[in-house]
C-alpha cells in the first residue's frame, strides 16, 4: 500500500523496525518537503516488499562501485519530475539512497546517500565516501555523500 509522506505531521509508518526510526522518519519527511516545495510533487513511498524491482534497480546501480547494502530495505519509491527519474530506497539501518537519473542524454546522473541522525556510517560506505553534514528541522543532522553514475540504467 502506498503512503503519501506528510512533512507537517511526521509519521514513522513503515519504518518501525529501524533503530533510528524517528530520525529516519524525519529524513523521509525532509525529502517529501523538498519535492513538494520545488516541484509540487507529493512524495509517496511503498513497502519495499511490494516494489522489489526498485530495490533491485538501486542495487544494480550500486554495483558500479561494488557496493552491496547489508541492511534490509523498508520503503521505496520512483517518480519523474523535471525531466529526472528519482528512485529512493529507505533502509532499516537509517540509510536513504536516491538515484537521480536525467532522462535526456548527457544530463545529470548520480547516486546520493543520506545517513539518519544517530546512525553509524555503514561499513560498505565508510572507506569509499566522505560525508558532509547538513542541518534539518525535520531530521536533525543529515550526513550525505554521492557519486556520479557512469553507466546507462534506463
Amino acid at each position: 500500500m502506498s503512503y503519501p509522506v506528510d512533512f507537517v505531521n511526521v509519521s514513522t509508518v513503515g519504518l518501525e523496525s529501524s533503530p533510528v526510526v524517528e530520525a529516519l522518519a524525519g529524513l523521509r519527511a525532509n525529502e517529501a518537503r523538498y519535492f513538494k516545495n520545488k516541484y509540487d510533487h507529493v512524495f509517496t513511498t511503498e513497502p519495499a516488499s511490494e516494489v522489489p524491482e526498485l530495490v533491485e534497480y538501486v542495487a544494480r546501480v550500486l554495483q558500479e562501485r561494488d557496493i552491496v547494502i547489508a541492511s534490509p530495505a523498508l520503503e521505496a519509491t520512483q517518480f519523474e519530475v523535471g525531466g529526472v527519474r528519482w528512485t529512493y530506497v529507505f533502509y532499516e539501518s537509517g540509510l536513504s539512497i536516491n538515484v537521480l537519473y536525467a532522462l535526456e542524454p548527457g544530463g545529470k546522473r548520480a547516486v546520493g546517500f543520506k545517513l539518519s541522525d544517530g546512525m553509524e556510517i555503514p561499513t560498505e560506505l565508510a572507506e569509499k565516501f566522505k560525508f558532509a553534514r547538513q542541518k534539518s528541522k525535520l531530521a536533525g543532522t543529515i550526513r550525505g555523500s554521492f557519486f556520479v553514475i557512469k553507466g546507462e540504467y534506463p
